[in-house]
């Protein structure tokens, strides 16, 4: 959102802006509910200073840059990839900080939505004298922390949907085999994946199905721990499941576990959860038909935008949904994901084999949900391709 007043932005400003976002990113799934911010300082042409929002938050991306320039940051530029709070929170205004710094330009990306801030930062900069510059690559910026954005916006979190079928879409086999449909490389991506988000949902079906664990299992990647959700109705979630292994502390040492259900259900059933280390979160059922040919109605699963709402009232930006076929097709229903990442085996299993989502239904090809392919990713035999909703 350039300003009448700004100083017109140049390549240069442009390629330190690039740094910065780059330098951003290595916050995503370790910030939230804070954005991914990334900071660069620049004096007579030379870096001085750079910083990232630091795991949980705290500090900000501009004061760990400018701890690190120190003295040379008195003159000089400071490119930001998101507007410069200019709040009271846990920490100080980052524009005070740079202020007292004495930087004497800020290059921001893209203004921050938080209405604690939204062009305040600015208006504060100016007012301290110093010249900004907005809107520098504001479109990756506002890609980049588009889950933060969503959740200030909408109140849900930005929503991936993880894939993993044969070329012909199935996840596993009519009599449910599904480890492995992809190979060791996929499934490292997959874990690197799960280090960019917040949160992992998956079904009840997907616990007792595969028991995963749904962390971050990466040597040399140790991100902030992932809250672990899952969406159990009738809780069928066993508290001897992997999730909860070695008791509340062990489990909260590797993320919250938050089981989703509906009200109503015996108090016994519940403590047993809950006994375990387990966060059981009520929500309201969705109360419409089902669409799958099994019968079942939607009145005994769960309101999939409550399932969000819920998650994103604890905090989550960034949400990555990992199965099963029922959730997802709930999900895509409602109009509910915004990306897919699509892992596909070199493999045919047939019409017999469980397909990637449940009936939706669709009667018109102007009906179903629509995403456009952004990227394209070899690992190992397999296929990466990552679409956004068009």
């Amino acid at each position: 959102m350039p300003h009448d007043n700004d100083i017109p932005a140049t390549e240069i400003d442009r390629q330190h802006m690039r740094v910065a976002l780059a330098l951003a990113a290595r916050g995503l799934g370790n910030t939230w509910p804070n954005p991914a911010v990334g900071c660069v300082i620049v004096r007579d042409g030379v870096v001085v200073g750079r910083g990232w929002t630091s795991p949980g938050g705290r500090p900000h991306a501009e004061v760990n840059a400018l701890t690190r320039a120190g003295e040379a940051a008195r003159g000089a530029t400071a490119y930001v990839t998101l507007e410069p709070c200019s709040h009271w929170g846990k920490t100080p205004p980052c524009v005070d900080a740079l202020a007292k710094a004495g930087v004497a330009r800020v290059v921001s990306a893209l203004r921050d939505p938080d209405p604690r801030v939204n062009g305040n930062g600015i208006h504060r900069m100016r007012e301290a004298g110093i010249e900004v510059t907005e809107g520098v690559l504001e479109a990756e910026a506002r890609a980049l922390n588009a889950g933060f954005i969503r959740r200030i916006e909408t109140g849900l979190p930005l929503v991936t949907l993880k894939l993993a079928t044969t070329l012909d879409g199935r996840i596993a086999t009519r009599t449910g085999e599904s480890r492995w449909i992809t190979g060791p490389e996929a499934r490292r991506l997959t874990h690197a994946l799960r280090g960019t988000h917040d949160a992992i949902l998956v079904g009840s079906g997907t616990v007792l199905a595969d028991d995963p664990d749904l962390s971050c299992r990466l040597e040399g990647f140790t991100p902030r721990p992932i809250l672990r959700a899952v969406a159990d109705t009738r809780l069928r979630t066993p508290p001897t499941a992997r999730l909860l292994q070695g008791g509340p502390e062990a489990v909260h040492a590797r993320g919250e576990v938050v089981v989703l259900t509906v009200a109503g259900h015996d108090r016994a059933a519940m403590d047993r959860l809950s006994g375990a280390g387990a966060t059981l979160v009520v929500v309201p059922p969705s109360g419409r038909p089902a669409a799958d040919p099994s019968g079942a109605r939607d009145s005994d699963r769960l309101d999939p935008e409550a399932i969000l709402r819920a998650l994103a009232a604890r905090g989550v930006t960034r949400l990555m949904v990992e199965g099963g076929a029922t959730l997802a097709a709930s999900l895509l229903r409602a109009g509910l994901v915004d990306r897919l990442a699509w892992f596909h085996a070199p493999g045919i299993m047939g019409g017999d084999g469980l397909p990637a989502a449940q009936a939706l239904p669709v009667d018109s090809l102007a009906a179903i949900p629509k995403f456009r392919r952004t990227a394209t990713i070899p690992c190992g035999p397999d296929l990466l391709s990552e679409f956004e909703r068009a």
